[in-house]
């Protein structure tokens, strides 16, 4: 499965920024082992379903470390018995797009 989720944890920045809390959840999701991508919105990782809650769980706790609150948008992507998609489906994206 790939799991692409967006924490939002409350934050005393002045500018409203979360950068910091965030890299934090970040880390976590890395330093992991499974395989993930992070963007400007999401960070997507990749693994059994178990695996991949645990480590989404652990990201949002880092991610909350002295906020009063944690917002969570998680989106799944569950397709039994494929492997190694978080790269394969946007190479076949782009294939396509070579194509014409």
């Amino acid at each position: 499965m790939i799991v692409a989720f967006s924490v939002s944890p409350s934050g005393v920045d002045p500018d409203g920024g979360v950068s910091e809390k965030v890299a934090r959840a970040v880390k976590v999701v890395r330093e992991s082992g499974l395989p993930n991508s992070t963007d400007a919105m999401f960070t997507s990782i990749e693994g059994e379903w178990d695996e991949v809650m645990a480590v989404v769980k652990e990201a949002v706790a880092a991610a909350g470390e002295g906020s009063a609150r944690v917002g969570l948008v998680l989106k799944a992507d569950i397709r039994p018995g494929y492997e190694n998609q978080l790269a394969a489906k946007v190479e076949r994206v782009e294939a396509h797009l070579r194509e014409g």
